[in-house]
């Protein structure tokens, strides 16, 4: 067997423990973060607390629509060839990127709406309210929906339970066709490209604004001996960094090698054959891709503080009612 073919069957035998387990993790977790942050208790404002509901509810969907109902029966298809029987793949198919688009575009909502918090304070009593997030997290929703209905005719019923490009059946001339091509082209370009360079210049935009007035700040505060030597200000404006930073720089990274993996092999199905990459790349892709859906309740525990202390109150909760049953 070829290194190609060796690295290939040893992902596949990766895949057969990883996405039972990542899935018997995502679910519960991402019900957890869902249940947390609705309470309302961890210091976050409700505008906040909406983006962090909404991104888990979307990665939650994911989990359910692409890890669950396609991965799975891909990798373990002598199991679910019943599947071929049901002819709603096309119907899945634009359920299952719709959701992937929601999900990658409120990380980009919730990016510039920390965006405007800090870097446009005019702006933000207007735009970071409860009710504005809602309204942008609706219209994320419907356009979300409405993008992807023309995978409903770019395939066919029957499910392909094959990555290969697919799974599901394509229709006839579909993957060599120039206007598919470019639909596909601007699919993969709006979900993720758009957003990977959004959430860049974003980001930098606020790291440039934050180090300015940090240094006009200290430059304030140097001039007075009444104030005391913390800054609560800088202080909720660091914590609100970090955590935009580390849940964006989660998603460029978990979701790169995806992106470029399916560009390439689109490239390659058009006659670019120079830019053929092998198969393991784009499974890769799939197992780095689909473990964003559960690592943003990690970065909440490792970052908020009042979310580990909410986190830790509902882990020991059943331990105390039996506890409370015995005695």
């Amino acid at each position: 067997m070829s290194l190609e073919g060796r690295t290939y069957f040893m992902l596949w035998s990766i895949q057969l423990i990883y996405y039972p387990l990542l899935a018997a993790v995502s679910v519960p977790v991402n019900l957890l973060t869902i249940a947390i942050l609705s309470r309302g208790k961890c210091g976050l404002s409700k505008c906040v607390t909406r983006y962090l509901v909404s991104m888990a509810a979307a990665d939650l969907l994911v989990v359910i629509t692409d890890l669950i109902l396609r991965q799975i029966p891909i990798v373990y298809r002598s199991m679910f060839a019943f599947l071929r029987h049901f002819p709603v793949c096309n119907i899945h198919a634009v359920l299952l990127y719709a959701v992937t688009d929601c999900s990658v575009w409120f990380t980009v909502t919730f990016t510039f709406d920390r965006f405007v918090a800090i870097c446009c304070q005019k702006l933000k009593t207007k735009y970071c309210t409860e009710k504005t997030a809602a309204v942008v997290l609706g219209t994320v929703s419907v356009l979300s929906c409405l993008k992807n209905i023309f995978w409903y005719f770019m395939f066919e019923d029957p499910y392909l339970l094959s990555n290969t490009p697919w799974f599901c059946f394509g229709v006839t001339g579909v993957s060599i066709s120039p206007m598919w091509t470019g639909i596909e082209f601007l699919h993969y370009l709006l979900t993720p490209g758009v957003p990977f360079v959004l959430i860049l210049l974003l980001n930098a935009l606020t790291v440039r604004h934050i180090l300015v007035a940090s240094r006009a700040r200290r430059r304030l505060r140097g001039h007075s001996n009444r104030e005391s030597p913390s800054d609560p200000e800088m202080e909720n404006r660091r914590k609100s960094i970090i955590l935009l930073f580390v849940i964006s720089g989660n998603f460029i990274l978990l979701w790169a090698l995806f992106l470029v993996s399916v560009v390439s092999q689109r490239m390659f199905l058009m006659g670019y054959s120079s830019l053929y990459l092998p198969a393991f790349v784009k499974e890769m892709g799939f197992i780095l891709q689909l473990l964003s859906c559960c690592t943003n309740t990690c970065i909440y525990a490792m970052t908020q503080t009042k979310f580990r202390e909410q986190l830790k109150n509902v882990v020991k909760y059943p331990f105390i009612v039996i506890v409370r049953l015995i005695e």
